[in-house]
């Protein structure tokens, strides 16, 4: 036995997961900070492990596992999410204890012998769980809260309710690499959370609110919560469920931002121009070039902003492509709350400020004012219509914005 056994987050509650340091890419948006798959170990009269990890690295989490117990004598599994992220060494961990009794939502169950039925699912000992359910696994009690749509239909979470420590799976987590656990021990922990929320569970506020909702109706009020990804939250654990229910309202600030790409350079004058109106106005202003920035951090970005600017240059008759990809990301995600304005240029024929609108329309979203095309590339004239749209979205900024 390693007498280096892994992090005990509590008394007899250790983190038996893995850091993914070279993760660059996570669900198709950029993890520049890499991440992790959490998963823990309680030792009770009955061993319960919550959650596995990605498949490949299933080995090192056993690893952990046996500096602690005999994985063999494992009792409980529990299956909050059936992602291959989170559920991936689950069979591992059955023929290693075959014995052991899995738990899952229904729907979890239903997932689970939908992807792993080559695996040998028939023969595990799966019982189903649901809200309220509690488990004795000796002086512990845990109990079952489903979270269905946070983000898979299949989602749950494990409250240990005498440590009061929510074991919360894909939400509140963060996709940083770090050998640290707690989120008192990292910086920037609330703006990697956002960026996390922002490209997984923005679709999903009425879902998250009724989930709060949930949490006091159940009277759970966790002094700890560990999530399936990035680090625990210890120091202040209601700022972060706070802060989940304003992203889910979908809140925003007097902020204007300014998102575009360009060719020749005449978008990104307008662009430009916009900002510097905008500025003028007084609120908080935001500038990303497509190419030169991450989608996921564009979205973080967006999140809080009342109005977005869009600009794009016209390529065979559409918009730029980068704009494209962003716009039908952007869809995806359903922010809320938001007034948008479309920008372009173009050369000897104009497409993509009304591709850009046949966008927005389709996807519900709220035009603040007229869109705005320049050809070839913008003059003075044009730079002064910039500024004073800049302007106008500002003060439109002010008044959209909601908290």
């Amino acid at each position: 036995m390693d007498d280096h056994k892994p992090p005990e987050i509590a008394s007899g509650i250790y983190w038996v997961g893995v850091v993914d340091w070279n993760l660059r890419d996570f669900h198709g948006y950029e993890t520049p900070k890499g991440g992790s798959y959490n998963a823990y170990l309680i030792v009770d009269e009955k061993i319960t492990l919550i959650d596995t990890v990605k498949a490949p690295f299933a080995a090192e989490m056993l690893r952990r596992i046996s500096q602690i117990v005999d994985p063999a004598k494992i009792d409980y599994v529990i299956s909050n999410h059936v992602e291959m992220d989170h559920s991936g060494s689950i069979s591992a961990i059955m023929d290693i204890a075959p014995n052991a009794k899995l738990f899952a939502s229904s729907k979890g169950k239903a997932g689970l012998l939908e992807y792993y039925k080559e695996e040998g699912f028939d023969k595990w000992d799966l019982q189903v769980v649901e809200t309220g359910t509690e488990l004795k696994i000796g002086k512990r009690t845990l109990m079952f809260i489903e979270a269905t749509m946070l983000h898979w239909p299949d989602s749950m979470q494990t409250y240990l309710k005498e440590d009061r420590i929510l074991f919360s799976n894909d939400a509140f987590g963060q996709h940083i690499a770090t050998s640290k656990r707690f989120d008192d021990e990292v910086e920037d922990v609330m703006e990697d959370a956002g960026i996390y929320y922002a490209n997984i569970l923005l679709p999903f506020g009425s879902q998250v609110l009724k989930y709060v909702g949930k949490l006091k109706e159940l009277d759970v009020s966790p002094a700890m919560i560990a999530p399936a990804h990035g680090v625990i939250w210890r120091k202040d654990v209601q700022r972060i469920v706070e802060a989940y229910a304003r992203w889910a309202r979908g809140d925003t600030v007097p902020k204007v931002l300014v998102i575009y790409d360009t060719m020749w350079g005449s978008t990104e004058k307008m662009a430009m121009q916009i900002v510097e109106g905008a500025r003028t106005s007084g609120v908080e202003v935001r500038l990303r070039h497509l190419r030169k920035n991450d989608w996921s951090m564009t979205m973080k970005e967006l999140m809080d902003a009342s109005v977005v600017a869009i600009g794009s240059p016209t390529m065979n008759n559409d918009m730029f492509f980068t704009i494209s990809g962003f716009l039908t990301y952007m869809k995806g995600l359903r922010p809320k709350g938001k007034k948008y304005f479309l920008f372009g240029s173009y050369g000897w024929g104009g497409g993509a400020v009304r591709a850009m609108e046949k966008e927005m329309e389709s996807g519900k979203f709220e035009l603040a004012m007229e869109s705005m095309q320049v050809k070839f590339r913008p003059y003075e004239e044009d730079k002064k219509a910039c500024r004073n749209i800049g302007y106008k979205l500002g003060e439109i900024a002010k008044g959209n914005a909601k908290s």
